[in-house]
C-alpha cells in the first residue's frame, strides 16, 4: 500500500490527490505503472493486481479515482473485468492498456464502461503520457479517434431508438458537447467556457438526459452521428 503525499495549492490548500488502482498480469509493465504513479506529485497507486479475478475482489475496497485496466488478461479478460467493476464504482473511471490500437476490443471496452486507452509503449521512459492520460480520465477526459469514433456511430445507429422525443439543447449545452467529442477534460471546457467545473457537470447531466443517454460516450456518439 502506498502512501498519498498531498500536494499544495498557492492558497496553503491540499491539491486533489488522484487515486489509481493497476491491473496488468505482465510484472514489468505493472511494477513500471505501479513505481511512475508512486512517484509523481498528485499521484498515488491504491493497489495493483494480476488478475481480473483479484481486481474484482480488491478494487471495491478502494474507491479509486481511475483503474488501468490491461484488456487481455488470463482468464477473465479486462472488458468483462470493467464491466462487472463499473456496476460497483459507476464514478471510478476506467482507461484501457493495451498493446496495439485494435479498434475491435477498445471499443468493446468503451461499451463496457472505458472512458479511453493507452497504449503500453506509452508507458516506457518517464511516464508523462500515463499520467497525462490518469489525470484527464480523472477530470472527465475521453479522448477517441476517429476510427473507433466511427464504430461506436455506426453501432448506435443499429440500436432501437429509446420511447420519448429528445429535448433540444441550449446553446451553451452544445458548446459543451462540442468540446465534450473532441475528448476534453472537464477541466479544460470549463477553463475555455470560463466557467467552474461543478457547472461542466451539470450541463453534462444536463445533456444526457435530454438526448437520452446515460455516458459521455454515448452522448459523444449522438453527436457525432447526427
Amino acid at each position: 500500500m502506498n502512501t498519498v503525499t498531498k500536494t499544495e495549492h498557492a492558497e496553503g490548500q491540499p491539491a486533489r490527490v488522484v487515486r489509481v488502482c493497476v491491473v496488468e498480469d505482465d510484472n514489468v509493465v505493472r511494477e513500471q505503472l505501479v513505481h511512475q504513479l508512486s512517484h509523481a506529485q498528485g499521484f498515488t497507486c491504491v493497489s495493483s493486481h494480476r488478475s481480473a479475478e483479484a481486481a474484482l475482489e480488491e478494487i471495491p475496497r478502494h474507491h479509486p479515482d481511475v483503474v488501468l485496466m490491461d484488456i487481455n488478461l488470463p482468464k477473465m479478460s479486462g472488458i468483462d473485468c470493467v464491466r462487472h467493476l463499473k456496476g460497483q464504482l459507476p464514478g471510478t473511471q476506467y482507461v484501457m492498456l493495451t498493446v496495439y490500437e485494435d479498434a475491435d476490443l477498445i471499443f468493446k471496452s468503451l461499451l463496457a464502461g472505458a472512458v479511453g486507452y493507452l497504449l503500453k509503449g506509452r508507458t516506457a521512459g518517464s511516464g508523462t503520457q500515463v499520467l497525462e492520460a490518469v489525470r484527464d480520465a480523472a477530470n472527465g477526459g475521453s479522448p477517441l479517434n476517429s476510427l473507433i469514433a466511427r464504430k461506436i456511430v455506426q453501432h448506435f445507429h443499429h440500436q432501437p431508438s429509446r420511447p420519448g422525443a429528445e429535448q433540444p439543447l441550449s446553446v451553451r449545452e452544445r458548446e459543451v458537447l462540442e468540446l465534450l467529442s473532441k475528448g476534453l477534460p472537464y477541466k479544460e471546457i470549463a477553463d475555455m467556457l470560463g466557467v467552474g467545473i461543478e457547472t461542466v457537470r451539470k450541463h453534462c447531466h444536463n445533456i444526457y438526459e435530454k438526448l437520452q443517454v446515460s455516458s459521455r460516450t454515448e452522448a459523444v456518439v449522438k453527436y457525432l452521428g447526427k
